[in-house]
């Protein structure tokens, strides 16, 4: 059985202390909201009688209200005669949008659209990799995937796109990137009320253990104390520029505008959360020597976005590793990235005996619960102590 109520969605209530007033569908204890566009206080709502009150409009939209109500309610009795009901909440109310709106071009539940969407309020890399799961989606679907809708996209499709996948990645960790794109969309939509399918409570990702990425003591300070060619230097030195601000990535270090106070202050393009970074000795001489004319460093002085001063980042470091390997001293780098400095920090950390909640905090993390997550990241000095006591250890071998 369909019914439907007018509702006053409480759980949406915006900054000037309104809320929408929806048409609420319920099936089998599922509903679905169709927004009236309509935006109200709670005192210009009365619960009991269902209308509105104590507006200037209230006339106006009380008539527009009880006529939608009633398109509503007889296009689901005529659903019902055509027996049309037996599929979701939310699909009764995208027919019933389609009824209401037949001049609209695309319906509202394409999850595609949503993708672009959801893709098109993030930056940098984040929206490439969203971006790139829609690609993969049109390569699996190339005829059809501008007309996928969110309850399509089921156990089964999920599984064959799986497959699909797996064609050309065989690593099930660079599929799940995928997923969890997929998933972030559909968690997203539910919140605009777009759909209550979620396929994810019976597809489940699995993961495989990542390679580890950290190094030796011994072998950083191979990285740090021996001379290389100049060409080579400036990759290195941005290596272990990235080491001593507790692993900061290539786009936060490039896009880094000045030092306050001692410490490097900036909000890390992924998360877009707010950094602070006691900037050591050992990083202050790295960003005296690449001083930038534009920004704090001079990387993308001559680069046009940060994206191919990391491809270059990428193919020094290759070059760094070979020269290393040609020392033949027992220390031998399988790779070298970037996200080697990052790990060998945590790495060294943890072998210190560096708190995990501290280690969390410094790395950008949530540990344990809110209150201790809090309260480390109030005393950054334990951060501070933290690198510190990691940089002594690998340049003097003393803590």
């Amino acid at each position: 059985m369909v019914t439907t109520k007018i509702y006053y969605d409480k759980r949406a209530i915006k900054k000037d202390g309104t809320a929408p007033l929806k048409v609420a569908i319920t099936k089998n204890g599922s509903t679905a909201y169709i927004s009236l566009n309509i935006a109200l206080t709670e005192r210009e709502w009365d619960p009991i009688k269902r209308c509105i009150v104590n507006h200037p409009n209230r006339q106006f939209f009380n008539t527009y209200v009880g006529k939608r109500k009633l398109e509503i309610d007889e296009l689901v009795l005529s659903m019902d005669a055509k027996k049309e009901l037996s599929g979701s909440v939310t699909e009764i109310k995208n027919k019933i949008l389609a009824l209401l709106n037949p001049t609209e071009e695309r319906p509202n539940n394409l999850f595609c659209d949503w993708l672009q969407k959801f893709a098109g309020n993030k930056s940098g890399r984040t929206r490439e990799i969203y971006l790139a799961t829609f690609e993969r989606i049109k390569a699996f679907a190339p005829k059809g995937y501008d007309q996928l809708t969110f309850e399509q996209m089921n156990l089964e499709w999920l599984t064959e796109f799986d497959v699909f996948l797996a064609k050309t990645s065989p690593a099930r960790n660079a599929r799940n990137i995928h997923f969890r794109n997929i998933r972030a969309v559909f968690n997203y939509a539910i919140d605009n009320d777009i759909t209550s399918a979620y396929p994810f409570r019976k597809f489940k990702m699995r993961y495989e253990e990542t390679r580890k990425r950290s190094m030796s003591v011994e072998a950083l300070r191979k990285i740090i104390f021996t001379p290389l060619e100049e060409h080579l230097e400036k990759y290195r030195d941005f290596f272990l520029l990235s080491f001593y601000l507790i692993g900061a990535n290539v786009i936060d270090i490039c896009n880094a505008e000045e030092v306050q106070d001692g410490y490097l202050i900036y909000r890390r393009a992924k998360t877009h959360k707010l950094y602070t970074i006691k900037v050591e000795p050992e990083a202050a001489a790295l960003i005296e020597k690449y001083a930038g004319e534009k920004q704090l460093l001079n990387y993308l002085d001559n680069h046009k976005s940060y994206r191919t001063f990391y491809n270059c980042v990428v193919r020094g470091l290759k070059g760094v590793k070979d020269a290393l390997n040609a020392i033949d001293d027992g220390i031998h780098f399988k790779e070298l990235t970037t996200y080697w400095a990052r790990h060998t920090w945590a790495t060294i950390a943890a072998e210190l005996d560096i708190p995990n909640a501290t280690i969390a905090a410094a790395l950008g993390h949530s540990y344990g619960n809110a209150t201790s997550a809090i309260y480390i990241d109030k005393d950054r000095r334990k951060v501070d102590v933290a690198n510190r006591k990691v940089i002594d250890y690998v340049m003097t071998g003393h803590v």
